[in-house]
């Protein structure tokens, strides 16, 4: 990590960065993060009867990566993935806790915002971009130029709308508030609608986060009314689909908030949480929408590139879980569509991608130098054309030692303690049938197992809440240790 800092060092000194006045002929971008959402948007297909047409009309315009995936299924680690350009096996970050600044290999580290604004960009950022309450104050202004307000899930019902095993207040959905106007998410759209009319002459970098369909799934009544619950479709599920899982599959996602299959069955609220899930859907659409419509009308829409991704999916019911935190497609696949200069026009690319490429893309595409320390790879080949060659599959880690590779076929999972799973994605694409102790795939798995990450650094110290590692031969969950006799809480 010396050679990383010394390299940042070096080129700011020898000028590798351009100017502003350099800067100038530079397209401006657009970065929209949306948090929690799966692969249920209409350029993907992943629920028949979702409505999204802001979403649908953004892709029209550029290029969709049906085949991308997350670094890590966990808000805090994928977002430091995404701002830092490298691994969660090389970040050490792999819980919700703590701020990566508190490493002391990262606390140089350039972010993209960082390394825009050392080549001549105005930096913006609003809403949810970082992790919650990250960066903190005091530290803002070495992150990013400019903040808007920061995420909120605003004003909560005064009693929870369903009373779920787990207390917390956010583990909720419902119709709630009556206007969209008192909905969060709504005033992030609003105050990055009213930036965009009084941006910089200089080159900018716009970070826009919403938190929807994150939970609460809450939102107005005229979003629930879009999908009725009489006619809602639910997702296909095998009802023995883990009995030919290894045991540490389930020690991912031990003892979460988030209500388990059988608990949504036993209290009917399978189908409420669904229809929930996808009225926040439409609803953030709808505010992204109103973020992309400002760009128009104030005659920014042909100069700048605009991303819109997921930090990571959401299961609802699928393998026996709600929430995220596997390895399995449900929770690594995001949407991910780039439009504007330098973007195919109503492309779809199939090739592996990683939110880890979208630091060297976007450097790429506003003809920004390079950062050597970026352990993705640009995706301007596939912005192109979307049927160029891509190197290596998408990989995602969730604490030291898990790992999940992806390719156009394959799904393998490699585990902590060894153990594995393989799905043969274009036979199997709910991945019901692990494939990895049959003889005939070892070289399959081979083959895959050598692009999961050799060496995890080791979390760094505060990393608790959602973190399992594996110490001498026993798998630990929030630092508890796991018994052999522990049964997966239904």
């Amino acid at each position: 990590m010396l050679r990383l800092a010394l390299f940042f060092t070096v080129t700011i000194a020898q000028g590798a960065y351009a100017p502003r006045s350099e800067a100038a002929d530079k397209p401006n971008v657009l970065f929209i993060a949306i948090d929690d959402l799966n692969d249920w948007v209409g350029p993907l297909g992943g629920h028949a009867q979702v409505k999204t047409p802001n979403l649908d009309a953004l892709a029209k315009r550029g290029t969709t990566f049906t085949n991308a995936h997350c670094q890590s299924p966990l808000c805090n680690p994928s977002r430091t993935s995404v701002l830092t350009g490298l691994r969660p096996s090389t970040t050490g970050v792999y819980a919700l806790q703590p701020w990566f600044r508190t490493s002391d290999k990262l606390k140089d580290h350039a972010t993209i915002f960082q390394h825009f604004a050392k080549s001549g960009y105005s930096t913006i950022s609003t809403g949810k971009i970082f992790h919650g309450g990250y960066p903190p104050k005091e530290a803002r202004a070495a992150e990013v130029g400019t903040f808007g307000p920061a995420s909120t899930f605003g004003a909560l019902p005064k009693a929870k709308l369903v009373q779920t095993p787990d207390p917390i207040r956010a583990m909720d959905w419902g119709v709630y508030p009556e206007r969209d106007e008192d909905c969060f998410d709504h005033d992030i759209a609003t105050w990055a609608g009213a930036k965009l009319k009084d941006m910089p002459k200089e080159p900018w970098f716009f970070a826009v986060g919403f938190q929807h369909p994150h939970v609460p799934c809450v939102a107005p009544q005229k979003w629930f009314d879009l999908y009725p619950p009489d006619k809602l479709e639910l997702p296909t599920i095998k009802a023995d689909d883990r009995e030919d899982l290894p045991r540490f599959a389930s020690y991912l996602h031990w003892k979460l908030p988030e209500p388990r299959l059988k608990w949504l069955q036993d209290n009917k609220q399978h189908t409420a949480l669904v229809r929930a899930y996808l009225a926040s859907i439409s609803f953030v659409d709808a505010q992204v929408g109103r973020v992309l419509d400002s760009l128009k009308a104030n005659g920014l829409e042909k100069n700048t590139v605009i991303v819109l991704w997921s930090d990571h999916g959401w299961h609802l019911g699928e393998k026996g879980i709600t929430g995220k935190n596997t390895l399995w497609e449900r929770s690594t696949r995001v949407p991910l569509v780039f439009a504007g200069p330098g973007v195919s026009a109503g492309a779809r690319c199939d090739r592996p991608a990683e939110l880890l490429d979208l630091y060297p893309t976007l450097l790429d595409l506003c003809g920004l130098p390079a950062n050597a320390a970026n352990e993705g790879l640009s995706l301007v080949p596939q912005l192109k054309d979307a049927r160029a060659a891509r190197e290596r599959p998408a990989v995602t880690t969730h604490g030291p030692g898990n790992h999940g590779v992806r390719t156009e076929k394959w799904r393998y999972i490699v585990y902590a303690d060894g153990s594995e799973e393989l799905y043969d994605r274009a036979a199997d694409p709910h991945e019901w049938t692990n494939l990895a102790k049959e003889p005939k795939f070892a070289d399959v798995k081979k083959a895959l197992a050598k692009w999961a990450p050799a060496k995890s650094a080791p979390p760094l110290p505060g990393s608790v809440s959602r973190l399992l590692t594996f110490d001498n031969g026993v798998p630990v969950w929030e630092g508890k240790p796991i018994g052999a006799k522990d049964v997966f809480p239904q």
